[in-house]
């Protein structure tokens, strides 16, 4: 294929470099307590379901399972995070009272960046933003074989 007919904008590079930059101000807002915005997800995901099977949390988060493991394994160092066994072989991640205590302490800067975040946008892009995520992650996902 020649350079020239290869598309201007890849919306896989486009979306990483957005998703770096937000990852980069909501890791910073929640730096002082110690934990990053992929932490905080996996602790809020395991905190609205809890005991979480690790299949299903993976799938809620979109990993795969051994990404998954990779990113319990610092939160269940801190005490954080508990896994034991589940229904057969599944394995399912509770908090510990320190999570939930981590999370807690962390979900007023979490929300002061997420107001931010959407004011800076302004309430009619949010909503576009929101929605156009939505329906683009379906439509990738068709593209990609798993729908």
């Amino acid at each position: 294929m020649h350079q020239d007919s290869l598309p201007s904008v890849c919306a896989c590079t486009l979306l990483r470099k957005a998703s770096r930059v937000i990852g980069r101000v909501y890791d910073e807002a929640l730096a002082s307590h110690g934990m990053s915005i992929g932490q905080f997800a996996i602790l809020r995901h395991i905190s609205r379901g809890e005991p979480l099977a690790l299949s299903r949390l993976a799938e809620q988060l979109e990993m795969d399972r051994s990404s998954l493991y990779r990113a319990l394994t610092p939160l269940e160092k801190r005490g954080w995070v508990r896994t034991a066994a589940g229904e057969g072989r599944s394995k399912c991640a509770s908090l510990t009272s320190e999570g939930k205590a981590a999370m807690h302490a962390a979900e007023p800067d979490w929300s002061a960046i997420q107001h931010r975040v959407e004011d800076e946008a302004g309430a009619a892009l949010w909503k576009v933003l929101l929605a156009g995520l939505e329906s683009f992650t379906q439509s990738v996902e068709r593209a990609g074989g798993r729908a």
